[in-house]
């Protein structure tokens, strides 16, 4: 059985406050907190104490350790690695500026900004490129004609055609003469000196005759002979200012009509050929 509770076996002694029945822990005055057991840190005010039987508070850090960490690991970045972590940092800013660019949601269509209209003028054309200038080459200019009794500059000699005959079979007297293979053609012509010195003309290789079909016809030299009182037209010898009057003969196919008769102007000049129309 349980012996009843007697409030005098729990009377508290002589100057003391009693206590009760349920209270654990002495009674401390208010803002008051009971001394703190070994080991243990004094209670702050507006702290309440642990209760029994609760494990002591770890012990507080030193304040000084980490300070000290921070500073050796800086210095060990600035010496070794530090050209390494501003790379990587860098790298990192770019990796984040991409992902930060792909991240940006694209317009939608319907949301865009309208399209700039582009101008309804179109671009001008470019011009087109002249077409280069040419210069036409002016055409050799033609040879002044010149017909029978016209005074003809030929290299160092005048030449003037006085007269033409064809048909002749032979040249000479009865017993000294030359006959035409075809028939002759007698040319007289005038040869005069109009140079400073003297020259010697032959009408052999001088006077070229042609007919309509172009045919080339040169100087009968045996002819010129007989044809010629004195050998007028075999090397004559001409001194400036004189003249000299001669045959020249062509022998020709018979019915043939010369057109032109040409007077070479020579190789060592740069006179241009003479030419008589007939």
């Amino acid at each position: 059985m349980t012996t009843p509770y007697d409030p005098a076996q729990n009377q508290p002694p002589a100057g003391q406050q009693p206590m009760p029945p349920t209270a654990q822990f002495p009674q401390v005055p208010a803002g008051q907190f009971p001394p703190p057991a070994p080991g243990q840190f004094p209670q702050q005010p507006g702290q309440f104490p642990p209760p029994p039987g609760a494990p002591a508070p770890a012990a507080r850090k030193r304040p000084w350790l980490i300070p000290t960490l921070i500073g050796v690991g800086a210095f060990v970045v600035l010496c070794c690695g530090g050209s390494m972590v501003i790379g990587l940092v860098s790298g990192d800013d770019k990796k984040t500026d991409v992902s930060v660019s792909s991240d940006i949601p694209a317009a939608s269509p319907s949301t865009s900004a309208p399209a700039a209209v582009a101008p309804s003028t179109s671009a001008p054309t470019p011009a087109k490129p002249e077409p280069a200038k040419t210069t036409a080459v002016p055409a050799p200019a033609k040879p002044k004609t010149f017909g029978v009794g016209d005074k003809v500059r030929g290299g160092d000699f005048e030449f003037t055609v006085n007269g033409v005959k064809c048909g002749i079979s032979q040249v000479g007297s009865q017993f000294l003469n030359t006959k035409a293979q075809g028939t002759f053609c007698k040319v007289n012509v005038t040869v005069k000196n109009v140079t400073k010195s003297a020259h010697t003309f032959h009408a052999d290789g001088t006077l070229t005759a042609q007919d309509a079909t172009g045919r080339e016809y040169e100087a009968d030299g045996e002819a010129g002979i007989y044809g010629n009182t004195d050998g007028q037209g075999f090397l004559d010898e001409i001194n400036p200012g004189n003249s000299v009057k001669a045959n020249v003969y062509f022998d020709v196919p018979k019915g043939t009509k010369l057109k032109t008769i040409t007077f070479d102007a020579g190789l060592f000049t740069f006179a241009e050929d003479a030419v008589v129309t007939l």
